[in-house]
């Protein structure tokens, strides 16, 4: 799964609380990265933006990674574990904007197409 985030410079939590979005973010990745470990999931690839080559050059990302998980069953066994849950509220007050796309593995090639 294709992973864009895009952080708030200042974390919006419902109480109140003072954080930036990289830090909230954190939080979240501390509290959900057992779980998804548990269940079979790993970062396959992880980098940060350099250089927009094709697209709206206003468009960046500041996080951007692909997480393997092991089936779309064991993502859906994720997103409802009571932890993974509870870590999402730190998702949620960091994050501005994100984009997630899972695709289907196919084999490598040398071309683009395959």
């Amino acid at each position: 799964m294709l992973n864009l985030i895009r952080l708030r410079e200042q974390a919006e939590y419902p109480d109140g609380r003072a954080s930036t979005g990289a830090e909230a973010y954190g939080a979240y990745s501390d509290l959900s990265a057992p779980v998804f470990q548990a269940l079979g999931g790993k970062i396959i690839w992880r980098g940060g933006h350099e250089l927009t080559m094709v697209g709206p050059r206003s468009e960046t990302w500041d996080i951007a990674f692909i997480a393997e998980h092991p089936s779309v069953q064991v993502f859906l066994d994720m997103m409802r574990n009571e932890t993974y849950r509870d870590a999402m509220k730190h998702r949620q007050a960091g994050v501005l904007d994100s984009q997630l796309v899972r695709f289907a593995s196919k084999e490598s090639g040398l071309s683009f197409a395959g």
